[in-house]
């Protein structure tokens, strides 16, 4: 077993995204296994036969499956900047995160692949997902940030899936009339914890 706690990702994953958000911000030094999702590991699938990142195997071994299971753990050892500080807020960011893994999920992949959904134009998921973008920008209106003026685990949660469907059709989202959110986007994008964990590693063959 590595000394390092084990994290299987896919850099572009936002799921994965996320948790290596959270594990960087609190300081966690990880051995980080990039994977072919075309080719998983067969250690990755013998600790956790679901198949998807991110996955993380601490060296106790026990199994973190999930992206917010590994946020929380993550930032529950440390959490410098307070991204879980202020349980006030911690059930509406729960609820927020819900909606986003939710119904703007399922209209983010409908948007996405298109291709896929033929029932409808890839205009319609748009319009479904731009339900979850009409929400931030008006919470974008009173705070800097999702819940407050003070970065919470939602923003982070969240920042990846707004990214993708940002980069869909980038020429509309470049137009469309969300200056709150896409400031918010923008600063996630050229933050230091951002590039930090977007930089490539190897590709892991087990």
């Amino acid at each position: 077993m590595s000394a390092l706690p084990i994290l299987y990702s896919y850099r572009r994953c936002p799921y994965a995204m996320r948790a290596r958000m959270a594990l960087h911000v609190a300081g966690i030094a990880v051995d980080t296994r990039e994977i072919s999702l075309k080719a998983k590991p067969a250690h990755m699938l013998q600790v956790s036969p679901k198949g998807t990142v991110p996955v993380l195997v601490l060296p106790n071994g026990a199994v973190l499956e999930q992206s917010l299971d590994i946020m929380h753990w993550a930032l529950a050892q440390h959490d410098p900047e307070g991204w879980a500080a202020d349980a006030q807020l911690s059930t509406a960011a729960a609820d927020l995160v819900a909606r986003n893994d939710g119904e703007f999920k399922r209209a983010l992949d409908q948007y996405k692949y298109a291709i896929r959904f033929p029932e409808q134009p890839p205009e319609v998921y748009r319009q479904a997902g731009e339900q979850f973008l009409q929400t931030l920008e008006q919470a974008l209106q009173d705070h800097d940030y999702l819940l407050s003026d003070q970065v919470s685990y939602a923003d982070v949660a969240i920042f990846p899936f707004i990214r993708q469907f940002s980069m869909v059709d980038a020429a509309w989202f470049a137009q469309a009339a969300y200056p709150k959110l896409k400031a918010w986007l923008q600063g996630w994008l050229d933050s230091a914890c951002f590039a930090a964990i977007m930089q490539k590693y190897p590709l892991c063959v087990d």
